[in-house]
Parts: C-alpha cells; sequence; structure tokens
C-alpha cells in the first residue's frame, strides 16, 4: 500500500488515519501504516492508555479534551471507528460528528468496526451482508444504532462510509489480554462448554487488518462486508486444538445447561451462525492468510516460541 491515500492523488506529503477507541485491531493497521509514511492519531481516555500510544509512534488525543480531538481530527484522510456503543450510544459519534459536519476534516474513507452479532441467532445457518439484522442483545441493538448512524453521516459528509461485521478477534497476547487460548490453557483457565449445534466464526486479527486495507484501496460508499475466515467452527473444537499444539490435555467438557456463566457470556452462546465472507473475497480482493483457525494458531504458537524458545 503506497504511503499516499490509494484512492486518489494527494498533495499533502502526510497522509492521515484517525482512530477513534484505538485499540487491538488499530494497534496492527497502525503497524502497517506507520513505515509507509502515513501519521496515525489516536484516542485513549487514560493517561496510561495516551502513553503507550506514543511509545508506539501514534499521536495520542484525550477523546474528553474538544479542542485537542478537534486539532487531531483535521485534515483526516481516514477515520477507523472502533469503539463499542455504550447505553448511552456509539462514543465515536458523539465526540466526532458534530466535528465532522463543521468541517474539521472530510476523510475519503470512514470504517466503522461492527458486529456480526446484529444478525441474531440462525441455528447454525450461514448469513450473509443481505442477511436481515435481527439483534438479540441490547449491545448487538446499539451496533445496529450506530452502523446507520455513521452509514448517514457518511451519506451527509460525502465520504466513503463502510461497515465491518466482525467475529471473534483472535491473535498473538502481548498484552495478556487472552487473544489467544494459549494464555489460558497454560494457565488452566480455559473451558469447554458441551453445546451440540452450536458454531461460532472468527478472524485473525492480522487478516483484520488486511481487510481494512483493502477496503481503503476500494472503497464504497455504504459497504457492508463481513470479514471472517474460512471455517466456523465450535469454540469447544478450537480449544481442544490448542490443547493439542501445546501438548496438553484438553480441557473437560463442561454441559452447557449447569455452566457457570455471566449473562452477557450466555446470551453469547444463545446465538449460533456460519458468517460468510464471500462478499468481501469478491469485492476487495482479500483473501485470509489464516483461513482456519488451524492455521491461525499454529502462526501465534510459532511467533511465541520464537521470541521465547523455553516456552512450552
Amino acid at each position: 500500500m503506497p504511503p499516499a491515500p490509494p484512492w486518489r492523488p494527494c498533495s499533502r506529503p502526510e497522509v492521515k488515519l484517525f482512530v477513534h477507541g484505538f485499540g487491538y485491531t488499530a494497534g496492527v493497521l497502525a503497524d502497517r501504516l506507520l513505515p509507509l509514511g502515513w501519521r496515525v492519531v489516536g484516542t485513549s481516555r487514560t493517561p496510561e492508555g495516551r502513553a503507550r500510544l506514543a511509545r508506539r509512534g501514534v499521536t495520542p488525543v484525550d477523546p474528553g479534551d474538544v479542542d485537542a480531538l478537534a486539532a487531531g481530527l483535521v485534515a483526516s484522510d481516514a477515520l477507523l471507528l472502533s469503539a463499542a456503543p455504550g447505553p448511552a450510544g456509539c462514543p465515536g459519534h458523539a465526540d466526532l460528528a458534530l466535528l465532522l459536519e463543521r468541517g474539521a476534516a472530510r476523510p475519503d474513507w470512514i470504517g466503522y468496526l461492527s458486529t456480526t452479532g446484529v444478525y441474531g441467532d440462525h441455528g447454525g445457518r450461514w448469513v450473509f451482508e443481505r442477511t436481515a439484522v435481527a439483534p438479540l442483545s441490547p449491545e448487538a441493538h446499539r451496533r445496529v444504532a450506530a452502523e446507520r448512524a455513521w452509514l448517514e453521516l457518511g451519506d451527509r459528509l460525502g465520504s466513503a462510509t463502510t461497515v465491518f461485521r466482525l467475529p471473534g478477534i483472535y491473535g498473538p497476547d502481548p498484552d495478556g489480554q487472552g487473544r489467544s487460548p494459549f494464555a489460558r490453557l497454560r494457565d488452566g483457565s480455559a473451558r469447554r462448554y458441551d453445546k451440540p449445534g452450536q458454531v461460532f466464526s472468527r478472524i485473525h486479527v492480522s487478516d483484520l487488518a488486511e481487510g481494512l486495507l483493502a477496503s481503503m484501496r476500494r472503497p464504497r460508499a455504504g459497504g457492508i462486508y463481513n470479514l471472517c475466515d474460512d471455517q466456523p467452527a465450535p469454540a469447544e473444537t478450537v480449544t481442544a486444538h490448542a490443547a493439542s499444539l501445546l501438548g496438553l490435555p484438553p480441557p473437560p467438557l463442561i454441559p452447557f445447561e449447569t455452566a457457570d456463566l455471566s449473562p452477557m457470556a450466555r446470551r453469547f452462546y444463545g446465538e449460533s451462525k456460519r458468517v460468510s465472507n464471500a462478499q468481501a473475497k469478491a469485492e476487495l480482493g482479500w483473501r485470509p492468510l489464516y483461513p482456519t483457525y488451524r492455521e491461525g494458531l499454529a502462526a501465534i504458537l510459532g511467533a511465541e516460541r520464537r521470541l521465547s524458545p523455553s516456552a512450552p
């Protein structure tokens, strides 16, 4: 990907991505763009978070400081929204919509990270972008509202706004936040729940970042894409495979009916669907480097062992 935005010539020497809610996915995307000469600006609500952004070469902004937020947003070529909506709605929209409408920036590309939870439960059947949304949880209802708000704002701004519906994201786990099953297997906290017929989709964070870059190269106003790998699978199957890679026995299956799960986790397990990525492949020319959890987990473990050869 060239340093200038691939969708139009750029007269400015610096190209800019603004990220509201800078987290795991944004970090992987930034690691691809910074070496290409992009400037990346990201928000974090804590001093510690802003210090971490500065250390990795990202310009930090406190979204609670309106003047700093406006200054950071100015002249952004691309805008990524990754903060989850809460009861009050989408924080990115609340913080940025008025600034954008007043002309602080006119991004060529706006990407909103949503969730495949907007489809609800389909009993293990395939869902596509044309599948009607049928959110079951409060969180998914908020995502639907946020999708609509950003698509409508993008229309008013004349920006190519795209929604990405994402399943479970996994990948390397440098911060110990449970990005892959290996740490939980090593410390004995991994669990497997027996719920026949349950199936989930997932995506490796590197494939997600590449999907966002593919959209930036081929922007489409109003686009909606499922970004996921090629093989949905039960969570207990993935955990068992990860255990086998470590040479450990898989955790025993716990009957779902008697499992000690939070209400949110129980709602999560109440949905089962296979998510198709065919549209992203056809329109963006994107292909996952890790088409199934097998390749993704093997790559994560291989990287861990190269960094720490004594790791199990």
